[in-house]
Formats: structure tokens, sequence, C-alpha cells
């Protein structure tokens, strides 16, 4: 795909880089040799025995009994990788490869409290205190531990406890309501419950002790409560789940569950996605230091809360010797430029965050230049082009720029980057290593540029064992696997360049098709959020039986202060006249306070449009997984309205 090269790989990017090792390594050790990631990623999609099996070889997993084969069934679902193998999560990240004892791996920053920092062998010493006070409650292989708890030093330890015990992990961030959490935690039945007393966001401080004693009231498998004194120091009993028997680790089979994720459930109940020890492990080997080129050398920071799996991709970091660093607060606190402070102040060197933030960083009109920043990451919502403009423009040209995009059922990226890619405006670099992506018409044949349905057409080791609670897989494969047997379906449009580049343009079931024109929400939104006047917006497609163009509905938040009016949406109507098609022009606009999202920060164009055609809110969207429920509210009350005038 054409578009303007904002940064390229220097020359030397093969000698300097850990894929670049890699690739150095493949032809000593297997005889193969690749003139370019497009070679490479054709072999890794191919060969998928072969490849996986360099990435375990190169990373020298830790196996307590041998694999008997690398993909002993390739059909999905019911892949079956590396059977015989049995390994331990915990013991991969708590190895710390190039990290000394002494050498600091977390450093946790928090408004509710100061700065933590853990060296090495202060995290593999609290982890085997706490592995040690679980195991005297009784908690083994196959038992819950839930955590409801934010980004902090605690969580991480009791995640690398509970897993190192084959124990099942499974957290929620102190913000989700009681109903949200116990939607979720009712269908795994945890026996432990370790959460905050509270949490300070900017400098308001929230309790959470009414909404721990209903969880705990309504989840009867809950036997022991652990309260974190986060808020109150002088409250909490963590110090009682320490303990003092020797580190070991339970060899688990490769597909032994390591923790449970949650869809954003927004709808219905959250599904509850199983993830394995094994294939979590060697695709966060793979994507951490192939793709994102980190090591030992690297402070690794992603803005993520405890209910996003950018959480679990983040905390995998110390596997391949980076630090990490944790951050827990209003990242708008006291203002926009409180995380890039955090650059220099915890030295990071490749700074992870959304696509929403950067843009709202550059509608502030910030420029917080970071020449020392090696790369930044870019996820849950589409970039677009004005997004790349204003990286390389405010805060480095120096840095790469990686856009990508996954999701919680895979827990990693399919899409990305590498450090042997330009950065092109506007565009995801890459399919990643392993990662047989492709774009389907609606024949569920292969498209090349041309905009499809995302799909994935060979297995990757890291996609869910399987559903909680779901044994004959019915859930799990009505999940991805109805529209097209055997290939997986994410529900994205993506359009694949002939060069391999790839353009997300929302989500699938958001579609807005007028009179056969289709179009993504995140072209849409990358115009009208690009007036100075629109703070945020959500657009929705009606279908009417009677009219072919169906209706678009657009939603928008206004700079404060500013009313719309006549002149304003007439200005929105012709940007997007201009800048899309006249069909795109939309049959109303309206303003509201607030655009709903999810707590990852995803709007919730489904829910909206679902309530604008009669679903009850309660129904449409489970309000404890919103940020902001309160935003429901006005289209509500438009779908009343409209309801009286048809009627």
């Amino acid at each position: 795909m054409t578009g303007t090269v904002l940064w390229e790989p220097p020359a030397n990017v093969r000698d300097t880089t850990r894929i670049g090792a890699y690739l150095r390594w493949l032809e000593r050790e297997r005889g193969l040799s690749f003139a370019d990631y497009p070679a490479l990623w054709e072999w890794s999609v191919t060969d998928l025995s072969g490849f996986w099996q360099s990435i375990w070889d190169y990373f020298e997993v830790i196996s307590h009994t041998p694999a008997t084969a690398v993909l002993a069934e390739a059909s999905m679902p019911g892949a079956t990788w590396f059977p015989g193998a049995t390994l331990n999560y915990a013991e991969h990240v708590l190895r710390m490869p190039g990290l000394g004892d002494d050498d600091p791996v977390v450093l946790a920053y928090s408004q509710s409290r100061g700065k933590i920092e853990l060296t090495a062998r202060q995290l593999r010493d609290q982890v085997r205190s706490v592995r040690a006070g679980l195991k005297a409650r009784g908690v083994g292989k196959g038992d819950r531990v839930a955590a409801y708890a934010p980004n902090i030093p605690e969580t991480y330890v009791l995640m690398l406890a509970a897993t190192s015990l084959g124990a099942i992990f499974s957290s929620c961030a102190p913000e989700f309501g009681t109903r949200s959490v116990v939607d979720r935690w009712s269908q795994i039945e945890p026996k432990v419950l370790v959460a905050v007393d509270g949490y300070r966001y900017g400098d308001k401080p929230i309790s959470r002790t009414a909404e721990v004693q209903q969880i705990t009231e309504a989840i009867p498998s809950i036997e022991h409560v652990v309260t974190i004194g986060y808020l109150d120091p002088s409250a909490g009993d963590w110090q009682s789940l320490a303990g003092d028997d020797p580190m070991a680790f339970e060899a688990v089979p490769f597909d032994h569950p390591l923790y449970v994720l949650y869809s954003s459930g927004t709808t219905g109940l959250p599904k509850p996605i199983v993830h394995g020890h094994g294939g979590i492990l060697i695709e966060h080997l793979k994507i951490l230091a192939l793709h994102h080129d980190l090591g030992p050398a690297d402070r690794f920071f992603w803005f993520t809360t405890t209910g996003w799996m950018m959480w679990n991709f983040l905390v995998s970091a110390p596997m391949v010797g980076a630090s990490i660093v944790l951050f827990d607060g209003n990242p708008g606190y006291p203002d926009m430029s409180a995380l890039w402070d955090l650059i220099d102040e915890a030295g990071i060197t490749y700074f992870g965050t959304s696509a929403p933030f950067l843009m709202a960083c550059r509608k502030a009109g910030l420029e917080p230049r970071k020449p020392g920043l090696k790369a930044i990451g870019s996820t849950g919502a589409p970039l677009p082009a004005e997004g790349f403009d204003w990286v390389y423009q405010a805060v480095g040209r120096q840095l790469q720029l990686q856009s990508l995009s996954g999701g919680t059922d895979v827990c990693t990226g399919f899409v990305g980057a590498s450090p042997l890619h330009p950065v092109t405006e506007g565009v995801i670099a890459c399919r990643c290593l392993g990662a047989r992506v492709e774009a389907y018409d609606p024949a569920g044949k292969p498209v090349v540029d041309e905009l499809g349905e995302l799909v994935i057409t060979a297995p990757m080791p890291s996609m869910p064992v399987g559903f909680w609670n779901d044994p004959e897989g019915k859930r799990y494969q009505e999940a991805y696997f109805d529209v097209f047997p055997g290939v997986w379906r994410h529900g994205d449009w993506i359009t694949i360049g002939s060069d391999g580049t790839c353009v997300i343009t929302g989500r699938s079931d958001a579609t807005l098709n007028r009179g056969g024109v289709r179009l993504g929400t995140a072209e849409f939104y990358s115009v009208v959020e690009s007036l100075p006047e629109i703070v945020d917006s959500v657009v929705v497609h009606l279908e009417q039986d009677d009219n072919p163009n169906g209706e678009l509905l657009l939603f928008v938040v206004l700079t404060e202060g500013l009313e719309l009016d006549d002149s304003l949406i007439k200005k929105i109507r012709g940007e997007l006249r201009s800048a899309l098609s006249p069909r795109h022009i939309p049959d109303e606009i309206h303003q509201v306070r607030a655009v709903p999202r999810t707590l990852s920060a995803k709007k919730l164009e489904v829910p909206v449009k679902r309530i604008l055609t009669g679903t009850p809110v309660e129904s449409a969207a489970a309000k404890g997984a919103l940020v902001n429920p309160e935003s429901l509210v006005a289209f509500e009350k438009l779908a009343r309205e409209r309801s009286a005038v048809a009627e």
C-alpha cells in the first residue's frame, strides 16, 4: 500500500536486533536462509512445526518431559501442540535472561503510593514467599486464584506464585463494578480472592471495601480473602500470605490452563477464555523478542489495567530479559503529560499505549519530545495517519512506531511490526511470524488489496485451549469457527496489501454499508475527529426493510462550551462528503456528553446500535464493563423518542 514512509530501519539492522540474531541462528543451526521478512513469514506459516520448534530451541524452553511432536493435530479448533511436554510459564518469566540478581526488573509507579522497585532477586523471593502462602491455604494444581487489584507488584507476584503451583489466575481491575466481577468469576469459582481496599484515580480516593464484601458474598467458592492495604496501608493483610518454602515449579502439560481472560462482556456473560502455559510462553517469547526487539537493555511499559490482556502481555517481558514499568492511576492527571514524563523518570525504552491516547495527545497539542525512546507501541483501535504523523513530529524521528492488532482471544498481536520494517503512515507493517492472517471475501476466498474479513487459516499456539465450562467446545466453536468452518474469523475488517502491509478498518459487526458501499468505522472517525470542535464520536448504521441505504446516525462529543448547531452540522457533512463519499453523510447528527467505552477504551458501536433498535439497556450492554455506564442514558432516551415518533 502506498503512503509516506516516516522511518526506515538502519542499514545494520540485522546486526543489532534480536530478529537479526535469530536469522543468523536459523542459517547456522537449521541451514535456512531468508532474503527478507516476507520469505521468513511465508516459511513460518507453512512449516508450522519447523518454525515453532525453532522458537522452542532458540529461546531454550525448559521442558521437564520432552514433546513427542510439535503439532500432532493441525485442525481448527482442536490443534494439539507439543504433546507430552511439561513446563511452567512462571519458571521462564523468573529466569530473566541477561539480568543479574541486583538488576531492577519491576519499576512500579502509582497515584496511590510511592514508587516501588524490585530487583530480580527480590521478585523471585516474593514469588517464592507468596507461593508458600497460597500452598498453605490449600491452593494447588487447577485451583483458581483471583485478583481484584490494579497494575501493581502484588498482582504480578500473585500471578507468578499461583501459576508456579499450576493454579489458574484471573484478574479484574478494581474499577470493575461488582456485577461485572461476579459475572466473570462465578463462572470459574475461585478458591482465593486477593483484593485491594481501594485506590486513587488522580487525586480522588475510591474505596472498594463494599464491592469486595459483595463479591465475596456472591461467590460461595471463595474460601480465603486477602486484602492489600493500597488506599490505607494499615488496612491489609497481604503479609499474611508470606511463607518460607523453597521455590519450585509444577511441571504441567503444554495446554494446562495458565489464566482466564474475558471478552469485554459488553453484552451477555463475558466469554471466559482459557489460555495455556505453553502457548502463551512461546508466543510471547517470539513477539516480545523478535517483533518488539526487547532484551536486557530495555525497560518496557504499556499503559494498561489488569482487566485488559495487554497487562498479561506486558508482564511476560522479563522472560526475554526486559524490565517492566507498571503504572496505576489516571493517565491524564495532573495533565496529559503524565505518562510522557514517566519515560524520563523510569528510563522507559519502549512506550506502549492505545491509539485513542495518542490521538488525545495530538488533539491537546502536546509535543513531548523523547529522543531516548526506541519504540512506541499502539493498539486498542486503528491508529489513523494523523496519529503516525503526530508521533514523528512531536515525539521523535529516531523511534519506530509499531501499530499492532490482535486480541484477548490470542493474548498477542497477529499483525504488527518488526525492526526489519519501515514505518509507513497509517498502515500496520506486517503479519506476525507464525500467524497466517488473510482477508476473506464473503464467499470465503482470500483477497489482496481488497477489504475482507480478518481470518486466521492456520493454528497458532496461543489460541485458547478452550472456554471455561464449555466441555463440548460449543461456545468456542460458535465464537470463531461458525462462519468459515475450520478457519478462525476474528470479527475485524482488514485490507492486506500485496506488499504485506495491513490496514484494519473496524469491527465487521459494526460495518457501515450504504447502498453496497462498505466502510469500516475507523475511517469515519478519522475524518470526524480531525475536526477541532469534536472530542469524540460514535457512528452506527441501522438497517431498514423499506430503505436499502438504511439510516446512518452520528453522535459527537464537542469541545467544552460548544453546542451542535446548523453550521457545525454542515461542516461535518461536508468533510465526510469530500473525504469518504456522499453516501456516508449521516442522516442525523446528535450531540452527546460521552461515547460509551469499555474499560479498555473500545467504543461500543454494537450495543449503541442495539439500544437504538429497541433492546433494553441492561440486555444491550453490561454496565459494569463500561468506563462510563451513564453514557448509555442518552441513547436510551433517543430510542424512546424515535419509537414514539414512529408510532
